[in-house]
């Protein structure tokens, strides 16, 4: 059959292309600052091997500030005490002395205390070579800290088992990798320095702070540290927050690291330093950042297991930006708007009510509204309209339908986890609790404390699918803290604070957990067992049931550990449950979360309004967890209702939400849509005729079609087991696919049913248009449409062709 393509767009399957990479551009301009500030603001040396990198600010009118770092005179007034190499100061002898940083007629010192520069403290094993060989990214993942090693030769990932690494690095192959007579003759720097054919490259330059640090451990004799040495309590990186514009594209940081005896050192040369945002800016090996383009980025300072960040903006006045001064209809327009106005983002003018009333739809009910919808709410004349249908939508069953999708998925409601019976009364609990707006914290505490049949009581189904210790951790941690944690059973997480501690902490809580069967096998009782511990694999420690950020807690032995957890978890203050729900609900509606993905929240992956983000957590406690709430606040506001058609000023933007996001329909969605469209609903097994997709229990075994969109099956507690990539598979569907083709010929369904009605083509390409895109067709839609029929030997097939154009359209397809 001919298809007929009109000028709404076909079906276009292709990734958005990616920004292309700037190199780092500009030089700072000095100007007249009105003062400049040297930092750190008073500075103590101890030992001949201490060391300070200094920062300089300069500061202008209008609050701008330009690092001047790189520009400023350094004087040591007493250089026998203390001296000036580049922006870093070394001690030379002991006292005191003052440096100053000079520029355009400004000054700035600070106090100077030298001590002990006679001592050479030792090389730390832990804190000079191991930060040395992370640094140098010898013991990544894609190297020796993999879990074979390369060449022969594995180190712990990052660090995370220093006597392990002692071992290796001292007596392994027969004592060849370090040579304590001649310690540039250790294969450990040889190859580094590529003076040995090393497959990793050159990872160390001669007198680096990585090299001496290596190369003086082993000319000192490989020494552990003692057991009275300090160790580090945590780092900072500084400045915590600077917005920069055009006259300063790079800012210096420094980091400074606290022992546990109270000692401050600075730890700026064997700090790593990774940027959020390459294309903003990238961070160099010395902390030196250098912006690439305007935006916002995170940089995270990483010295072993410990990590720090900072926000840095590169801001520039962009040609013909003028704030529109756009309505703002609650606090999360106020906040996004700041955040637009601030990086001179103009955002897109409001949607009109054809997209809105079918955005609305899609995104509460997960289906079209029906002609008959579309007509009464196109007619209203009323201002509040759109309030109105947020509101009657929240209160159908069809929202409780397909927001209980969304959380089976992620709770892995299904017969393979379950069994059959335990899907459904599952699903149905699920159904519930979303249509009654049961508090979302009160529906984890019931999930993770749930006890008894799984039968009598749904919510026990939780334990039949999480059956480990470990994986009740990994999926619990996903879930309801947002943090994806499973690094951390094998090692320290190499890019967060979560450390193997921290995880078997966690998964003592869920360790007594038992199962067993009642008379039907199929049946399951939660119950909690009188023993069952977990031990840490590395140290052999049996651990204490740990809440994150608070610690170890006791648990009396007649006390459910769930109980304990799940008060923390569910409490109005947690750091993480309420932040990482709202933002889940965020990211259904917006396209993408606040922090994307929604379910993995680091330091590592800032959140793109952290100001919004945490306002947002604050309400959605104050009006007790209410995911009603969250998404008709989120719906009211301007910034959900902004047209998806992009601006001069935005059309790069794809994370601050000044624009719509543009996405696929889902798997359950489309199919649901096309069935509404043709008016032949699809069949399932086991269920009645007339279920619509986003009915379903759990994804029907085998429907091709909904697993080339990207239907999940469940398996995963994560959000990205659903797919959103489009690829060619789908559009064969679309285009040539039994779905489409079949449907439009059923003699009961709409296209038919109109003809054997006698209804003129016009309104049957209305309602076409109606039924698929919630508008009346353009005038040269239709007039491309009427002169196809017209031309055309067989009108049943021309309008065929109609209705299959529009249903391969971007505009039917995407949600937008």
């Amino acid at each position: 059959m001919t298809r007929f393509v009109f000028l709404c767009g076909a079906i276009l399957f292709c990734p958005l292309a990616l920004f292309a990479d700037s190199e780092p551009t500009g030089e700072v301009v000095i100007e007249q600052p009105s003062r400049i500030e040297l930092e750190p603001g008073e500075i103590n040396l101890v030992g001949a091997r201490a060391v300070q990198q200094l920062v300089t600010t300069g500061f202008y009118s209008g609050e701008e500030t330009r690092d001047l770092t790189g520009e400023v005179e350094y004087v040591s007034v007493h250089p026998a005490i203390a001296k000036v190499d580049g922006s870093r100061l070394i001690p030379v002898g002991n006292g005191e002395t003052t440096v100053t940083a000079k520029v355009a007629g400004q000054e700035s010192a600070v106090k100077v205390t030298v001590t002990n520069v006679e001592v050479l403290t030792p090389v730390s094993f832990k804190h000079d070579v191991l930060a040395s060989l992370t640094k140098a990214d010898c013991n990544s993942g894609a190297c020796h800290g993999s879990p074979s090693g390369k060449g022969g030769f594995r180190l712990s990932l990052r660090g995370y088992d220093p006597p392990f690494d002692m071992v290796t690095l001292r007596t392994e192959y027969f004592g060849r990798r370090t040579n304590i007579v001649a310690p540039d003759e250790s294969l450990l720097i040889k190859k580094p320095l590529m003076q040995v054919a090393h497959g990793g490259g050159r990872r160390l330059r001669k007198e680096d702070p990585m090299h001496l640090a290596l190369v003086n451990w082993i000319g000192e004799g490989m020494k552990l540290d003692s057991e009275e040495a300090p160790s580090l309590v945590k780092i900072d990186v500084y400045p915590k927050k600077r917005i920069l514009w055009e006259k300063s594209p790079r800012q210096q940081l420094y980091v400074m690291g606290e022992f546990s005896d109270g000692s401050i050192k600075d730890l700026t040369d064997l700090t790593v330093f990774s940027s959020s945002n390459e294309r903003v800016a990238f961070a160099s090996p010395e902390g030196l950042v250098e912006k690439s383009n305007r935006g916002e980025t995170t940089i995270l300072a990483r010295y072993l297991d410990k990590m720090s960040t900072c926000e840095i903006s590169f801001l520039e006045d962009v040609d013909g930006f003028a704030w529109a001064n756009p309505q703002e209809n609650n606090f999360i327009d106020t906040l996004a708007f700041a955040k637009m106005q601030q990086l001179q983002i103009l955002p897109s003018e409001l949607c009109s009510d054809e997209e809105f009333l079918r955005r609305a739809y899609l995104d509460v009910t997960g289906r079209l509204p029906r002609v008959e919808e579309a007509t009464v709410f196109l007619n209203d004349s009323s201002a509040d309209k759109r309030a109105h249908l947020i509101d009657q939508l929240l209160e159908t069953p069809e929202y409780a339908q397909f927001w209980s999708l969304k959380w089976s998925d992620v709770l892995r409601a299904s017969s393979k986890k379950f069994n059959e019976v335990g899907t459904h009364k599952f699903h149905e609990w699920i159904k519930n609790v979303v249509y009654s707006d049961v508090p979302l914290n009160q529906v984890a505490y019931e999930l993770l404390t749930a006890s008894g049949s799984a039968y009598e009581n749904p919510a026990a189904n939780y334990w039949r699918a999480s059956r480990e210790p470990d994986e009740a951790t990994e999926v619990t941690a996903q879930l309801f803290l947002g943090i994806r944690i499973q690094c951390a059973k094998c090692h320290n997480h190499p890019f967060e604070r979560w450390t193997q501690d921290n995880y078997y902490g966690l998964a003592a809580t869920f360790a007594r957990i038992g199962r067993k069967p009642v008379s039907d096998a199929n049946e399951e009782v939660i119950f909690m067992k009188n023993d069952g511990e977990v031990t840490q694999p590395r140290t052999g420690e049996t651990m204490k049931v740990h809440l994150l950020l608070k610690g170890d807690v006791e648990v009396p032995a007649d006390t459910d550990r769930r109980v304990v957890f799940a008060d923390w978890l569910t409490a109005a203050d947690n750091p993480f449950f309420a932040k990482a729900t709202v933002n889940r609900i965020w990211g259904h509606l917006m396209g993408r979360g606040i922090v994307d993905p929604v379910d993995d929240f680091r330091d590592s992956n800032p959140p793109s309004n952290a100001p919004l983000l945490a306002e947002l957590t604050q309400q959605f406690v104050n009006n007790d967890f209410s995911m009603k709430w969250a998404i008709r606040t989120i719906m009211n506001s301007r910034l959900y209702q902004l047209s998806s058609e992009k601006n001069d000023f935005n059309s790069e933007d794809e994370i601050y939400h000044s624009h719509a996001s543009t996405r696929l329909m889902t798997a359950e969605q489309l199919l649901d849509a096309i069935c509404d469209v043709t008016g032949v609903r699809e069949k399932f097994a086991g269920v009645p005729i007339g279920t619509r997709t986003v009915e379903l229990a759990e994804p029907p075994a085998d429907h091709y079609f909904l697993k080339v969109f990207g239907q999940p099956q469940r398996e995963m507690a994560c959000e990205c087991e659903r797919s959103s990539d489009s690829n060619l598979s789908q559009a064969l569907q679309m285009i040539n696919g039994p779905v489409i083709q079949d449907k439009l010929k059923v003699e009961t369904g709409r296209l038919q049913t109109a003809i054997k009605a006698g209804k003129d083509d016009v309104t049957i390409i209305n309602e076409i248009y109606l039924a698929a895109v919630s508008r009346q067709p353009e005038e040269v839609e239709l007039n491309a449409a009427l002169e196809h029929i017209k031309s055309s030997a067989e009108r049943t097939q021309a309008l065929e062709d109609v209705a299959w154009a529009v249903l391969n359209s971007k505009e039917f397809l995407f949600q937008h």
